[in-house]
């Protein structure tokens, strides 16, 4: 579906572990999808995939890359979407490329450096069977701490049609924004705290009860960095694997 998040990724140096901590936590799968000259693991919630887990190799921490989370939102053209984020004053990190079989994708970033993926798949591609909204170990929410909140929305809105939802005010953290992609919100966006390094995207998963799920981060070896707390919407947690 394009101008909404279609696959997420996970980049880490330790693939087993990783797969490990988030199989016990969330409950996800994996397999390798035999990819020629790396290990790139299928991430999948019952028989539906979402998304998939790259082993960071030396020659890529040396060149920059660190564990984390990217999705990709899709896109007709990924060639002319690259195009629109640098005319837009975004950069390209990653030119556009085909995955052999797949479909096309580019790695860029929007003009205060939040990095995120453009896909396209190929026309005769069916994609694989999600899972369904709201399901545990399902993608539920996406969350971007921007540079600036209003100009980084109208860079997103010009380049995927996003619109506003409700705004609330979180006091001295300022406004939370959420944003839909033509039907009920999807995700929410708001200018980074003066304390949060960099621009970027964060993104959650369902669980069915948050505070069981903080437990499982924790035997886990993992931590929870804040909450489990209220938001507008429902309640989250934010996490983090073991490093």
């Amino acid at each position: 579906m394009p101008n909404t998040f279609v696959w997420y990724e996970l980049m880490t140096t330790d693939l087993d572990a990783a797969e490990t901590f988030y199989g016990g936590v969330v409950g996800w799968s994996a397999k390798d999808a035999n990819m020629p000259g790396m290990r790139y693991d299928l991430l999948s919630v019952g028989d539906a995939q979402f998304g998939g887990a790259i082993a960071l190799t030396p020659e890529m921490t040396q060149a920059g890359a660190r564990p984390g989370w990217m999705a990709h939102i899709g896109i007709d053209d990924v060639d002319a979407g690259a195009q629109r984020v640098k005319a837009a004053g975004g950069s390209v990190h990653r030119p556009p490329q085909d995955i052999p079989g797949v479909g096309r994708f580019a790695m860029v970033a929007d003009p205060h450096g939040a990095a995120f993926f453009l896909f396209a798949p190929l026309a005769a591609q069916m994609p694989p069977a999600r899972p369904a909204p709201g399901s545990p170990g399902s993608p539920g929410w996406h969350e971007l701490h921007a540079g600036e909140l209003e100009s980084d929305f109208a860079f997103y809105s010009k380049l995927f049609g996003w619109t506003k939802g409700e705004a609330h005010d979180m006091g001295p953290m300022g406004v939370y924004q959420l944003f839909a992609a033509g039907g009920d919100p999807i995700g929410g966006m708001m200018t980074k705290t003066a304390d949060t390094s960099a621009p970027h995207w964060l993104y959650y998963f369902n669980v069915a009860e948050i505070q069981a799920a903080a437990g499982r981060v924790r035997a886990g070896g993992g931590q929870v960095l804040g909450g489990p707390q209220e938001v507008p919407g429902g309640m989250f947690a934010l996490v983090a694997p073991p490093v």
